[in-house]
Parts: structure tokens; C-alpha cells; sequence
């Protein structure tokens, strides 16, 4: 396939891989979470690095996603004080463990091929030509199988813990009501975004791991209130942003990326006015309707 077409997958790949579990974020107020973890992770993967002497996917994910719960612990704990608003833990949590990264870096890594840029920022339009070698036969882009994988188990896990993840989301108390560990869904759901991240980050870039953990879920909580019906709405807008992104991006000769996060913004606005207005014409027609039953006509 021609190099357009693999970044086209790939973008795809992570808009949908990161809308489906960012949406469980919006529900569960927790949209910027997914930003601290994709830096917050940091420490997590020099460790990998430090300890295997290799930037593999397996140990780098490893470190990501104990780092990456343990943000959401470290928050949470915080939170629970009641000393400190649950928007500064998180603040506070991300910039330490991140700083910690640079400092690791700057310690043990500094003749090394790994810094802030390297770990955190991916180009999408170099992925045709990081492949997959497998006894010396190439199979494509390794991001787009790293991003399948990832966008598998995401749908795998939905569909096992449905029930779960639902109450948890909606109604945390009801959820520990039934007999269903809140915390423990909690720490499993951040261990999901954790993968996510770590993995879509460092082929397709941190702003468009940022934008589409939260814009699509975002978009696909104004036009539904069913889990099942946003889910998939939040696949369809990552697919939207990605296709229109990549083709506003070659029109303007600009980031594939940031076009993609820009595309899946300017989505979000034109639902939300839709939203807006769809309601205030709905008022409209229902006091009009009011008025007429009770005999009252405009003067």
C-alpha cells in the first residue's frame, strides 16, 4: 500500500483506539486524566529502557501503565485528604512524576538516543517507514499493528466488563451497593488508557493521543445518553476526524496530527451548535404548543 494510505490507517487506528476508552473519562469526569498520563508515563518508560537496555513495546508498556495507575492512584489520594481539589492533585501528580522522567533522562540518558521528544512525540507521517520485520520479512507498519492490538483489547475488555464499567461510570455508589469493587474497575480503566497512550503516543504524537482520548467521547456525549450508542459514536467521530484531518492536512501542507485534532475540535463546535439550536427550536414548539392548547395566540 502507498505510505498515504498506512498513515491514513493508523491515524485511524488511534482516533478510534482512544475515542472508545476516553469516552469511560467523560462519562467519569475525568477528560484530563488522560493528558497527565500521557506524561506522567515518562518515568515509567525510562525505567523500561533503564532495566531492559531496549525501547521494546512489551517493557515499555509494563512501565507505562504502572505508572500510568499510579497517577490515578496518587490523585485519588490526594483527593481523599480534602486538603487538595481533586483538578490540583491531579496537577500536582503529573508535573512531579513527569519532572522525575526529565531528571532520569538527563541522569542516565543524556548520550543516549532517548530524551522528552523521543519518548513523548511521535510524527505520523514517519510510520510507513518504521515496519515490522519478522524473519526478515517486512509486514507493514509496526504502529498499525501496535494500534490494532491495542484497539482489540480495548473492545475486548468494553464487551467482558460492560456491566461493569457502566455502573462504575454512572453511579459509583450503586456499583459498591451490588457488590461491585469501584476502585478496582477504576484502576483497570486507567490501566486500559495507560496502554492507549504509551501506545498510539509515540508513532502519532501527544496531541492527537490527547485530543482523541477526550474530543470524540466529548462529541458523542451531546448526541446520546446511552453508554452502548456513544461508544460507537465516539468510534464514528475519531474516524471522521482522522479522514478529514489527513486530507485538510495535505490541502494546507500542514501537520497530519494537528489537523486530525483540529477537524475532531471543529466537529465537536458544529455538534454542539446543532445541540443548541436543535433544543431551543424544541423550547420553541413546545411553549408554542403549550400556548395553543390553553387558547392563547400572539398579539
Amino acid at each position: 500500500m502507498s505510505p498515504d494510505l498506512w498513515v491514513l490507517i493508523t491515524g485511524i487506528l488511534a482516533a478510534v483506539s482512544c475515542g472508545v476508552i476516553g469516552s469511560f473519562l467523560v462519562l467519569r469526569q475525568n477528560a484530563m486524566l488522560g493528558d497527565a498520563i500521557s506524561h506522567s508515563v515518562l518515568p515509567g518508560l525510562v525505567l523500561a529502557f533503564l532495566i531492559t537496555a531496549s525501547r521494546d513495546v512489551l517493557p515499555m508498556v509494563i512501565g507505562a501503565a504502572v505508572f500510568g495507575v499510579a497517577t490515578a492512584y496518587l490523585t485519588e489520594l490526594l483527593d481523599r485528604t480534602r486538603h487538595v481539589y481533586r483538578d490540583g492533585a491531579l496537577g500536582i501528580v503529573f508535573t512531579l512524576l513527569f519532572a522525575v522522567g526529565v531528571i532520569l533522562i538527563a541522569i542516565y540518558a543524556d548520550q543516549i538516543d532517548l530524551d522528552q521528544d523521543c519518548v513523548l512525540y511521535g510524527e505520523i507521517a514517519y510510520t510507513p517507514w518504521d515496519v515490522a520485520v519478522i524473519g526478515g520479512q517486512s509486514y507493514g507498519p509496526r504502529a498499525v499493528w501496535i494500534l490494532g492490538g491495542v484497539l482489540i483489547a480495548n473492545v475486548v475488555f468494553i464487551l467482558t466488563f460492560y456491566k461493569q464499567l457502566k455502573i462504575c461510570s454512572f453511579d459509583p455508589a450503586m456499583a459498591r451497593a451490588v457488590g461491585i469493587n469501584e476502585r478496582f474497575w477504576h484502576y483497570a480503566l486507567m490501566t486500559m488508557v495507560s496502554l492507549t497512550v504509551v501506545a498510539a503516543f509515540e508513532s502519532v504524537g501527544a496531541i492527537l493521543v490527547v485530543a482523541m482520548l477526550i474530543v470524540p467521547g466529548a462529541t458523542a456525549y451531546l448526541l446520546t445518553d446511552r453508554l452502548s450508542v456513544m461508544l460507537v459514536l465516539s468510534a464514528v467521530a475519531g474516524v471522521i476526524s482522522a479522514v478529514g484531518g489527513f486530507y485538510a492536512a495535505n490541502w494546507l501542507d500542514a501537520s497530519i496530527a494537528g489537523s486530525m485534532a483540529v477537524v475532531a475540535g471543529v466537529l465537536l463546535a458544529g455538534v454542539l451548535i446543532g445541540v443548541v439550536i436543535g433544543r431551543r427550536l424544541a423550547a420553541r414548539k413546545a411553549v408554542a404548543a403549550a400556548a395553543a392548547a390553553m387558547g392563547i395566540t400572539r398579539m
